[in-house]
């Protein structure tokens, strides 16, 4: 959504058209199920919406049409000459070839493989998803990385405090990753008197870190780059899995936007955006979590080393500014092959 506005000053028109809407997200995250009357008025509607794809030269799908039924949709696009250029920045495929249910498995494994493969385009935020997208014969394989606008984050003026923010932005879903290090966590906060800024995280998160203390903030569009801004240190813990390798380090861009110093789990796209970078420190066992963090916490120099050199990185290749022209570019591009076909 973020690169409507910038595409448009490229020349190209977007109408978006989301699946699910905010009724449905507010109900996810606040009562923690999906409602199945809501969840098929939604996919109706969005059938619906496939009937008037022909008003428009290109499609452009965040990772499938319908989650959880198999590639029709995307096969019949195919079939009628309507090109769709398809965006993943999460390895959705592992919600199918990994899912507990073999019958999902058996169904859908490959399904994602197919979307790929008659897409006109695959866009992919890393190595790892582009990689899928090869062994699934897809004809064009474009890598973008995740973005920010680096004009909405700025670089704040830090004071030194006696209680520095060791920060962590993201959603329910991955506060689990927080947890996992809170040894780490109680031992750096005990030893710099720090505290521990949860953005988008739930209230009961508190119960998970006994002895750090936590502030947990509500995540809102028009407060998150403020928040990010008073963090010292952000940190993206991670687990070694196969949904992690496909992640795309958006929390750690986050971070650098705003000129803070990260320190990151070696796992996917963050071992690249933090060592190519210079940015932070990688830090895998709870004790390299200690030390990395009490590094940082404990040098006004470092901090400042780190973070601008993060800055840097965000104004010269993770901005909307730089890669919404790449962007346009495909979709042009795309356009332009159907219209000479």
């Amino acid at each position: 959504m973020q690169f409507l506005t910038a595409l448009a000053d490229e020349g190209i028109e977007v109408t978006s058209s989301s699946l699910f809407d905010e009724k449905y997200l507010t109900e996810l995250y606040t009562k923690g199920h999906r409602s199945k009357v809501r969840s098929l008025f939604l996919y109706l509607k969005r059938l619906f919406i496939l009937l008037t794809v022909f008003r428009y030269e290109v499609l452009w799908i965040e990772y499938e049409v319908f989650p959880y039924l198999p590639a029709f949709a995307e096969r019949l696009l195919k079939l009628l000459g309507k090109p769709y250029v398809v965006d993943y920045d999460d390895a959705v495929f592992h919600n199918y070839d990994c899912s507990g249910s073999p019958l999902v498995r058996a169904l859908l494994g490959k399904k994602i493989d197919a979307v790929m493969r008659n897409a006109a385009c695959v866009v992919a935020g890393n190595k790892y998803l582009a990689a899928r997208a090869r062994r699934a014969g897809s004809y064009r394989i474009e890598l973008v990385p995740t973005v920010v606008d680096s004009e909405r984050y700025q670089v704040g003026r830090r004071v030194q405090s006696k209680n520095p923010v060791i920060g962590w932005i993201g959603s329910p879903s991955t506060q689990r990753y927080v947890v996992d290090i809170r040894v780490a966590l109680k031992n750096v906060c005990d030893q710099t008197g720090a505290r521990l800024l949860l953005v988008g995280a739930t209230e009961s998160v508190r119960e998970q870190l006994p002895g750090v203390p936590v502030d947990v903030v509500r995540w809102t569009e028009d407060s998150e780059a403020d928040l990010v801004s008073q963090m010292d240190v952000g940190i993206m813990p991670l687990e070694d899995g196969p949904w992690e390798k496909g992640k795309c380090g958006y929390k750690l861009i986050q971070y650098m936007a705003c000129g803070v110093p990260v320190v990151a789990s070696p796992v996917g796209v963050n071992f690249e955006i933090v060592n190519e970078n210079h940015c932070g420190q990688l830090a895998e066992s709870l004790s390299e979590w200690t030390g990395d963090l009490l590094r940082i916490l404990n040098s006004r120099p470092l901090q400042s080393e780190f973070g601008m050199a993060g800055r840097k990185a965000v104004e010269q290749k993770y901005s909307l500014q730089v890669q919404a022209p790449v962007l346009a570019g495909i979709l042009r591009s795309v356009a332009q092959r159907r219209g000479n076909a």
